[in-house]
């Protein structure tokens, strides 16, 4: 097979899940003496880009549905593998953590601290409410990336699942450039988040599966050591807010959800101490550019990728 062949293969997920793994690749290189496990990082992308390569020449090259699946479902576990390997190297690239920046904005803006203020409206039901609805983040991409798969041509989950992939590396971007580990840690006692917010049922199960997946174990004394810095932009706002704009632009039977969802998610963020109001902001920002940005860019993919085919 030719290599022409072989690119033209890739969908927009593929060429820029591999450009991003190249960057990583480079800043794992770049930073080799501050970055612990860079070899091991260096190995597992290249064996991922050689993967990505893989799974797309056997989708375009053999008629099976399960392939086809197979070639556009594997970016949602890819996100996550990535999710991991920049917390291995954020806080060591970029040791500085920006949380009183953010602190110094937000009460410059609202003349107090949010996070703060709204706790005099706290109750168990609202926080389950608020809980379970930021715990859905992680369902809504599902909800809507299966909806568009049955429902429109391949080439709408494409675009679909190219503006989610490409805003998530967005904002591991904004995590590199301005790391920080949000309210609960800086102006909150982390370990009285249970006893300051407590839920109803679901509240504790949902907030240790979220600890866990930022690396924080309730076992450790210092876990602001340890977690992810992942707070600017709020990923969760500018991701929610992508699913939103997808569902409603595929008019998608569950857009409503999606939009309730998304609304006390956004909001959620806030009360349960994740995010300062900046984040929200930066999260509704990087939003735009990746709806404005990433539009430009599929279309030039697809350009690129007919002419690549017309010359085969």
């Amino acid at each position: 097979m030719s290599i022409r062949r072989l690119v033209s293969s890739l969908s927009p997920v593929d060429f820029v899940s591999i450009v991003f793994l190249l960057l990583l690749t480079f800043l794992n290189l770049l930073f080799c003496s501050r970055v612990v496990l860079w070899k091991e990082l260096v190995v597992i992308d290249v064996v991922v880009i050689g993967l990505i390569f893989f799974i797309a020449w056997l989708a375009e090259s053999r008629e099976s549905r399960l392939l086809v699946g197979i070639h556009r479902w594997y970016c949602y576990l890819l996100v996550i593998l990535v999710f991991k390997e920049i917390y291995q190297m954020i806080h060591r690239i970029n040791p500085t953590d920006y949380d009183q920046m953010f602190i110094a904005i937000d009460h410059w803006i609202f003349g107090v601290n949010p996070t703060q203020w709204v706790y005099q409206f706290s109750h168990p039901l609202i926080t389950e409410i608020f809980q379970s609805a930021y715990f859905s983040y992680y369902l809504i991409f599902i909800l809507v990336g299966v909806e568009i798969f049955r429902r429109y041509p391949i080439d709408r989950f494409d675009h679909a699942a190219f503006l989610i992939v490409y805003g998530f590396y967005l904002s591991y971007l904004g995590y590199f450039l301005l790391p920080a580990v949000g309210p609960r840690f800086t102006l909150h006692n982390f370990a009285e988040l249970d006893r300051d917010l407590p839920g109803i049922f679901f509240t504790p199960l949902f907030r240790a599966i979220i600890n866990a997946g930022e690396s924080i174990s309730s076992g450790l004394p210092n876990q602001i050591d340890v977690v992810q810095r992942d707070v600017f932009p709020s990923g969760h706002t500018q991701l929610t807010l992508i699913c939103t704009y997808l569902a409603f632009h595929y008019k998608l039977h569950s857009k409503w959800l999606v939009a309730t969802l998304a609304a006390l998610l956004i909001l959620g963020t806030v009360y349960l101490r994740y995010h300062y109001v900046i984040d929200l902001v930066g999260g509704f920002a990087f939003f735009l550019l990746t709806i404005w940005t990433g539009n430009k860019l599929k279309s030039w993919w697809s350009r690129v990728s007919i002419l690549k085919k017309e010359e085969q």
